[in-house]
């Protein structure tokens, strides 16, 4: 463990003036805990064989809370109705999404991981996505609330979905504007891995918290209809 105490010669005695001390260090930031984390990415029999690590960490760093009504309409009565899908059920949704996401041509996934005192190494972060291009089905959840310029952007494959960004409540809530903030990595080497000019994700609107941390990442917030379309440059 580092000490901040400044340093006394091995010959000083109590009591005796210790000549030509040292100024203390300046104070600086010290380095990021995310920075000693390795991104890497898996191949798809990897993703495959490590399916239930995944779904843990989707559970544990998404935040859950209760449903929230369509807009215009109330609360039904049956407090069942009020409560937010189980941790199983969410995993199991994300999970499927991302075997489906799986096939798309240019797919990749990150994962960020740590090397605990024991040895051992843990899965703390990952990231995903995936090319798109101008005649892309993915258009479609966009409902044509889109700016003119990003279909053009994808003809050439200038587009990169990223669909989901899985970090610690810690990185969603500090030092969100620093390069070695975890998400601002694992963003920035999927876009820098397929040259893509214009990252692009959509979220639900009443994903608040997932909102705010994509702002702070870099992103910025476009209108959508059902959902929010986010682009990050």
């Amino acid at each position: 463990m580092t000490s901040n105490s400044p340093d006394r010669p091995a010959t000083a005695h109590p009591g005796t003036p210790v000549r030509g001390r040292a100024h203390p260090p300046r104070h600086r930031q010290g380095p990021s805990p995310e920075e000693g984390e390795l991104l890497r990415p898996l191949t798809r029999r990897q993703i495959a064989d490590r399916m239930g690590e995944l779904g843990e960490l989707y559970t544990r760093t998404t935040p859950s809370g209760r449903r929230k009504p369509p807009s215009g309409r109330p609360f039904s009565s049956d407090p069942s109705a009020l409560l937010a899908p189980s941790p199983q059920a969410r995993s199991a949704a994300f999970l499927r999404r991302l075997a489906e996401h799986m096939r798309r041509p240019g797919f990749e996934l990150l994962v960020a991981e740590a090397t605990r005192p024991s040895g051992a190494t843990v899965l703390t972060a990952c990231a995903y996505g995936f090319p798109v291009l101008g005649d892309d089905t993915w258009w479609q959840e966009l409902d044509g609330h889109l700016p003119a310029n990003l279909p053009d952007l994808a003809a050439p494959g200038g587009l990169f979905v990223i669909g989901d960004i899985l970090v610690e409540r810690r990185v969603r809530t500090q030092d969100q504007s620093r390069d070695w903030n975890l998400a601002r990595r694992l963003q920035k080497r999927l876009l820098s891995d397929h040259t893509a000019a214009v990252g692009v994700t959509l979220v639900d609107r009443g994903d608040t918290d997932t909102v705010a941390a994509l702002l702070s990442w870099g992103w910025r917030c476009l209108p959508s209809a059902d959902r929010r379309l986010l682009v990050l440059r």
